[in-house]
Formats: C-alpha cells, sequence, structure tokens
C-alpha cells in the first residue's frame, strides 16, 4: 500500500517510466532522469512481490531479487544456469545495515572507508539472513555498490537484495543492457542505466575481501579497486595478507 501511494501521489505517469520489451520484462529509463523516486518504487514494488529484475550498479549489470525470499533466489540461480553451489553476493543500502546481516571483524571506520564502492567484503553470515541464500556456506559477500538506485531500491524494500552479474554464468559481464538482451525475457524489469564503461577492466566487477578472520584479510577477486582496497587494508589498518 505504502509504495502503491508513493507511486500515484507524485502523479507520475507508469507510462512514462515503463516501455515494453515483451511479454515478461519492460525497461525502466534511468540514465536521463534526475529523480529516480518512481522508477525506485515501481522497481521495489516488483522484488516485493517476489521479481527478479536487472539493475546498474557501479560496475557492471547485475540480475537482482530478495535475499529473503527463497523462490526468487531460485530463479535467479535458473536464470543464469548457475551452479547451485556458487554463492550470491547481497547488496545493502548503507554501512550501518551490515551488522544485522554478517559478523563483522573490523573497525566501522574501514567499512566506510570501502563502501560504498566497487567492493564485496566476505564476513560470517549472521542468523538473520535468509537460510536458504547460500546453504553450503557459512558466510555472505556484502555489496553497498556507489550508485543511488540499488542503494535506494534496498532503503526501499527494507532487506537485502541478492545480486549477480546479469549474465550465463562464466559469459562475459555486461557493461549495457543490450550485451544480455538474451535474459530480458527471463526477468520482469529490466533497469537501463545507460553504458557503465567501455574498456575491458570495466567489466572486471568488484574486488571481493575475505575480511572473515580477524586482523587479515584475503583477496578472492581482484576486480576493479584491487590496488585502492589492498593499500586501505594494509597501510591504514595494518591488516595481515593471507593466501
Amino acid at each position: 500500500m505504502k509504495i502503491c501511494s508513493l507511486l500515484f501521489s507524485s502523479g507520475f505517469k507508469i507510462s512514462r517510466v515503463l516501455k515494453p520489451v515483451n511479454k515478461m520484462a519492460k525497461i525502466i529509463q534511468l540514465d536521463t532522469i534526475e529523480d529516480l523516486k518512481p522508477q525506485i518504487t515501481i522497481a521495489a514494488k516488483k522484488l516485493l512481490s517476489g521479481g527478479v529484475i536487472a539493475v546498474p550498479t557501479d560496475t557492471i549489470y547485475g540480475i537482482a531479487c530478495l535475499a529473503q525470499n527463497k523462490d526468487a533466489v531460485d530463479s535467479i540461480y535458473k536464470i543464469k544456469k548457475r551452479n547451485p553451489l556458487k554463492p550470491i553476493a547481497i547488496s545493502i543500502a548503507d554501512v550501518k545495515d551490515i551488522s544485522k546481516w554478517c559478523n563483522v571483524t573490523v573497525p566501522i571506520s574501514l567499512l566506510h572507508d570501502l563502501l560504498p564502492g566497487p567492493v564485496t567484503l566476505v564476513f560470517q553470515r549472521s542468523q538473520q539472513l535468509n537460510e536458504y541464500l547460500n546453504p553450503d556456506t557459512d558466510y555472505v559477500g556484502i555489496r553497498i555498490p556507489d550508485h543511488s538506485f540499488i542503494r535506494g531500491l534496498a532503503r526501499t524494500v527494507d532487506g537485502p537484495i541478492a545480486l549477480t552479474s546479469a549474465n550465463i554464468s562464466d559469459q562475459q559481464s555486461p557493461l549495457s543492457i543490450k550485451e544480455f538482451e538474451n535474459l530480458w525475457p527471463e526477468l520482469d524489469i529490466v533497469c537501463d542505466g545507460g553504458t557503465l564503461g567501455s574498456t575491458v577492466e570495466s567489466r572486471q566487477g568488484s574486488t571481493v575481501v575475505d575480511l572473515s578472520v580477524k586482523d587479515c584479510f584475503k583477496v578472492l577477486r581482484d576486480g576493479s579497486a584491487y590496488e585502492n582496497t589492498t593499500s586501505i587494508l594494509k597501510s591504514k589498518y595494518q591488516l595481515k595478507e593471507i593466501s
């Protein structure tokens, strides 16, 4: 009810936001609009109803659903043809929310130094996180992309968003929605934030760092922020790198 009232009280016409693509997926244009509240509202409504959508991030395009919704998470694995043993990260809105979903082992200042940004931090998961999300591991990757749309989306749904690259597993990570057009029929909404980059480096995705062991870190994927991330961890916080 709250989402519907937000949408229609603004006087915003859905036809100005949604562009039909096929019988299942619709495009929401983001790249030329300053006020994203109507777009966030529509996308949040779809997530809350169990939908799977495509979203831009500060690195590549991802597909997303509510992390606490088992059926929606299962849908992501089917869409990507992803190995069910491969975990999916969660995206949240703010640093203050991290401790709700995992057991933090580092100072809050370290989290603020790295997030929001193109970094995934791995911690031991908390009991509040959906037990069916990554059931074969005690750990979870946390993302806070430096992108106003997906952060606003996480605030609106008031919970973690399961987030993974918008591609078939092991294929090229997409920088524009056209690059995963083959997935459109499987998605409820495609949020178009324009082209996110133009270089090989742009496709590297986030830097993934395991911080689950106190005073140590392990780089699981170099990603697009490797040098800055490792410099902060080593120089400012004197964390020991382990292999």
